[in-house]
């Protein structure tokens, strides 16, 4: 829920920030004063205060406690330091080019496998063409020239699980999207991690693990670097997402975002 929302979801919010000593109406409307007790209290529970309730945020209201591997606003705080940009940027990012969470429902990162990625890297690991053909013909789910095949959510756990047992663990480890920044799994060498099992290793850590991972692939790259001190926003959307950022206007919703975190932090 963000400023904006109307319905009984709001008020739910309302009466879980009035239970934490926030003064409110229950008016079911995200407006002005729900933003700001929403934010007060993200700063107060150590989460990123950016004055959206998401389910880290109910959660935490709920518990009354945040959970040491969601990020927090320090962590964030850090980051933009570390890249030498505002915090809002690295807000901005983390609204629209992360998944929003790092972790899936049953605690274990959050992944996309993409079994064109894993196409593409056992031919560069030298296996043979025709053996790559017969794993397309025969696991077209797990292998394939085409993107696709997603199941979504923890059932991406059992796609990579069942890609284990046909290909080496590099190259499914490799093939997948890892985290709340879907950092792919076969940047780990360029990032400065051991091996990939370390970079996996990581992912598992906490999402300022899956967060310090996002820093080194802005890092390793100088004109995505650049593009993001500039906030030169189709720049970085193209250089993230790819060509296609176009398609969900990834420049604009970043631009949008950064826009909206600036005034919040004044």
């Amino acid at each position: 829920m963000r400023k904006g929302d109307v319905g009984s979801a709001v008020s739910g919010l309302q009466r879980l920030l009035i239970a934490t000593g926030f003064k409110l109406a229950t008016d079911g409307w995200f407006g002005p004063a729900t933003e700001a007790a929403v934010i007060a209290f993200q700063r107060r529970a150590g989460l990123v205060a950016d004055g959206i309730a998401g389910p880290k945020t109910l959660a935490a209201l709920e518990s009354r406690a945040r959970d040491p591997r969601h990020l927090s606003e320090r962590d964030l705080e850090m980051v933009a330091a570390r890249l030498d940009v505002p915090l809002a940027a690295i807000k901005a990012v983390s609204e629209v080019e992360s998944r929003g969470a790092g972790f899936v429902a049953d605690g274990r990162p959050a992944i996309l496998y993409e079994r064109h990625v894993v196409y593409r890297l056992l031919g560069e690991g030298g296996m043979a063409a025709d053996d790559i053909e017969r794993l397309s013909s025969r696991y077209p789910n797990l292998v394939s020239p085409q993107r696709g095949g997603y199941a979504g959510g923890t059932a991406e756990w059992a796609r990579l699980a069942s890609a284990r047992q046909i290909i080496a663990s590099d190259a499914a480890n490799g093939a997948c999207s890892w985290g709340q920044f879907q950092i792919m799994g076969y940047h780990w060498k360029t990032l400065g991690y051991d091996s990939c099992d370390a970079f996996v290793a990581a992912m598992h850590q906490s999402e300022a693990a899956q967060l310090d991972a996002f820093a080194r692939f802005i890092e390793a790259d100088p004109a995505l670097h650049k593009a993001l001190k500039a906030r030169k926003w189709a720049d970085f959307a193209r250089r993230y997402n790819g060509p296609a950022y176009r398609d969900n206007d990834y420049d604009i919703k970043l631009a949008r975002s950064f826009e909206r975190h600036s005034r919040v932090a004044t």
